[in-house]
């Protein structure tokens, strides 16, 4: 089965916001395996609008993939990490018990353009501490095409940086019109977010900034175009858990998504916190968390 699940429109950073396409949580689809936020932006002009320009936030449960397809980012994170993310480079951050950082495009920056992805972490591994890694995947070059593998492995590329879960990702650029057959997990889902280019994924139409899902049990992934074309594919074993979502957080239950809340809060009240620090030499002032609502926050699976 291939599903499309097409983009909302969702702004980023507050005040000066960026806009950005989210194709996951979904109201129907939180998963797909872990990954469970995908964000999308650009291609972006930051000469004559805001670039990223997000200050200081927290995360819990989770952790981040940036991927770039233009431009630089800048990232400073309260585990002492400064670096930069860049394209054809993933920068994996893990919040797990507690972590805030900053991203900020780089004055260099002229188009801006690429993909900010989370993981939710299972409940054995979500209390870790947190971490930061850094890793830059050759691609396996074929005929008219290339992949270049971040998580997980296929055709021979295997990625060295830490997951917990059953995962997979990469990167797939078709050069012309061409059909490529990736082998897949039958115990996997998938996720094909088209960032550029007309295709189908296992002959469903996928427009551009959708993602096409695929269900467990297929033995592969079928992607045709009809000209050059630029994919994510994500993939991973069915979560299997669980989860509350809200604002940057990810916990099991509302009482702890209160938690999380007021220790970010008490920090930024008092200078200090049981679970969270500020990323040093951050430019901006940390962004506060919003008000909760007043019903109970739901969990999703």
């Amino acid at each position: 089965m291939t599903e499309i699940l097409l983009p909302r429109e969702v702004p980023l950073g507050g005040q000066r916001a960026m806009t950005v396409r989210r194709t996951l949580p979904q109201r129907g689809r939180t998963f797909v395996g872990a990954w469970c936020f995908v964000d999308h932006y650009g291609p972006n002009d930051v000469t004559t609008q805001d670039g990223m320009s997000v200050a200081a936030h927290p995360h819990t449960g989770l952790q981040t993939v940036s991927w770039l397809f233009e431009g630089e980012i800048e990232h400073r994170d309260s585990a002492g990490n400064h670096a930069m993310v860049l394209p054809g480079e993933m920068n994996l951050m893990t919040a797990g018990r507690g972590i805030s950082h900053s991203e900020y495009s780089t004055p260099d920056t002229r188009m801006l353009h690429g993909a900010q992805l989370w993981l939710a972490l299972p409940d054995g591994a979500r209390q870790v501490a947190p971490a930061f890694e850094h890793y830059a995947p050759e691609a396996a070059q074929e005929q008219g095409w290339s992949l270049r593998v971040f998580l997980g492995e296929m055709l021979g590329q295997s990625s060295p940086v830490t997951t917990h879960s059953a995962l997979f990702g990469a990167e797939l650029r078709l050069d012309l019109p061409t059909t490529v057959v990736l082998p897949t997990d039958e115990s996997y889902e998938y996720g094909v977010l088209v960032d550029a280019g007309d295709v189908t994924v296992n002959d469903v139409p996928a427009a551009r900034n959708s993602l096409a899902y695929v269900a467990p049990g297929e033995h592969r992934l079928k992607i045709t175009s009809r000209g050059a074309a630029r994919l994510l594919v994500l993939g991973g074993e069915p979560f299997g858990e669980e989860i509350v979502m809200w604002w940057n957080f990810i916990g099991r239950s509302h009482e702890e998504i209160i938690e999380f809340r007021q220790q970010w809060q008490v920090l930024l009240e008092k200078g200090t916190s049981e679970r969270f620090a500020l990323p040093d030499a951050d430019p901006r002032a940390p962004i506060p968390a919003p008000m909760l609502p007043n019903a109970r926050l739901k969990s999703r699976a």
